[in-house]
């Protein structure tokens, strides 16, 4: 009987992650989110997308104040929770606006998208690099991996701060 149950729940699990992707859910944490209305409790932030180390350059030259460089993938778990954990805190989002966002979306793992990768020694996303007013990198700010709107808040108001 136990085994039996454990077989039922899996079933359903699997069930909602396939009826999620047909439906055009691209949350593995929420499959069946797209069901919901449309109104999101939290905040959304709005990043310009940058596919090649070329137009980052460019983006980081023309830069008037501190640059937030987040790496993304559709079917990184970790991103998703940045999302919709962290980004979405209302503390974050207010320090998130005084910067100039970047996305890097690697989620089809392009030429252009390994080249960006690797110009900063990244396996993979979540990544997140921080930048000053002139373009050069914050060293000892980077966020690899995802962290709570507490712990990055606090990375937030350094890359601000100096």
């Amino acid at each position: 009987r136990f085994w039996k149950g454990v077989g039922v729940v899996l079933l359903l699990v699997g069930a909602s992650l396939v009826v999620g992707a047909v439906g055009g859910s691209r949350d593995p944490l929420a499959p069946l989110g797209f069901l919901r209305s449309t109104a999101s409790p939290g905040e959304h932030i709005a990043f310009e997308r940058v596919k090649t180390v070329a137009e980052l350059d460019a983006r980081l030259a023309a830069a008037d104040r501190p640059v937030m460089l987040d790496f993304y993938a559709d079917w990184c778990v970790s991103c998703k929770e940045m999302e919709k954990y962290t980004f979405s805190d209302a503390r974050v989002a207010a320090q998130m606006r005084r910067m100039t966002l970047l996305q890097v979306d690697v989620t089809a793992n392009t030429d252009e998208d390994k080249a960006l990768l690797k110009r900063f020694n990244l396996f993979g996303p979540p990544g997140i690099i921080f930048f000053d007013r002139q373009g050069q990198e914050r060293q000892g700010l980077r966020v690899v991996g995802y962290q709570p709107a507490d712990r990055f808040i606090k990375v937030l108001n350094t890359a601000l701060g100096g």
